[in-house]
């Protein structure tokens, strides 16, 4: 792949590793998300992430079990690419803080940057407000970590409120929120989402976009009305690129995706383009980032 930008320094904010050996994702069912049931390992990305200029890369939860987040923080302590975790714990348990305090002290505990919960499954579209919810959102900010928020269009407002709630608490939002690219329509998505971007303790993840849209006939047009909302709500110093690999194959591969981004957001100078595709997402996890483009990240010393 030949970047558009070869000098940029890419971090990827959000991906997606299983080994279908280790642990199922029983999320991957039906005839229209076969090619997601196998195994994607680091293997698989870095040659894809290096070729794209990806020198850092957020590594998030797929499934809500306690083992998966230290597996993927010891992976993350012997990787040169992975700088970033988002993980998952129960956040309505008693002891949540001391799950976290755990994590934070075990193996690879300083790669973990945020939690994340399926808030997208949960039946009860106010579930980001309910008081052991906020508790425990409550606690992840004691922690010093943010929260990634991965919910559907109706359920934005409780993610507004509790944002509101919890001025402490930096809520990362995952793939726009959702919105229904597929079908064109803007509102109320629109209207949701600036109220979310005008709290200052909110940032997005431009990422999601292709599989929101149709899978076989989308154009970077299609995404377009969408980038620009999110940009003009959230502003780049707010705005951060992510992949969703290996999500995104339904739709697209990794070059394609990060090319919808560029596209998407063309419009950039090259500070604010730095910003979406390195500055934030490395402010707000606190990642470090070291390497360049196209090589390896050095290995920090012990």
């Amino acid at each position: 792949m030949t970047t558009p930008y070869p000098e940029l320094r890419v971090v990827d904010a959000h991906h997606h590793l299983w080994e279908l050996s280790v642990r199922d994702q029983d999320w991957i069912s039906g005839p229209e998300l076969a090619s997601l049931r196998r195994d994607f390992t680091l293997a698989d990305l870095e040659p894809e992430a290096r070729a794209a200029g990806v020198v850092a890369t957020v590594l998030v939860q797929t499934i809500t079990v306690p083992e998966e987040t230290p597996e993927f923080l010891s992976l993350a302590a012997r990787s040169d690419l992975v700088a970033g975790v988002v993980g998952w714990t129960d956040l309505t348990a008693a002891d949540v803080a001391d799950t976290l305090a755990s994590l934070r002290g075990g193996p690879g505990g300083d790669h973990l940057v945020g939690i994340r919960h399926q808030v997208q499954g949960e039946p009860d579209p106010r579930w980001l407000t309910r008081p052991d919810v906020l508790r425990g959102l409550a606690a992840v900010a004691e922690a010093g970590l943010v929260y990634d928020l991965v919910v559907k269009p109706h359920q934005l407002e409780a993610a507004t409120e509790a944002a509101a709630l919890l001025p402490g608490l930096t809520f990362v939002l995952d793939h726009l929120g959702k919105p229904p690219i597929g079908s064109g329509e803007l509102a109320p998505w629109t209207r949701r989402i600036r109220r979310l971007a005008s709290l200052p303790n909110t940032v997005c993840k431009l990422s999601g976009m292709v599989t929101e849209a149709d899978w076989d006939s989308w154009t970077p047009d299609d995404l377009a009305p969408y980038a620009d909302t999110v940009l003009d709500a959230f502003g780049p110093e707010r705005l951060m690129y992510g992949s969703d690999w290996p999500v995104c194959r339904l739709a697209a591969t990794y070059a394609e995706v990060l090319g919808a981004a560029h596209a998407v957001t063309a419009r950039l100078d090259p500070a604010e383009r730095h910003e979406v595709f390195a500055g934030t997402a490395t402010r707000t996890y606190g990642l470090t980032v070291i390497g360049s483009p196209g090589t390896p990240k050095e290995a920090p010393c012990a």
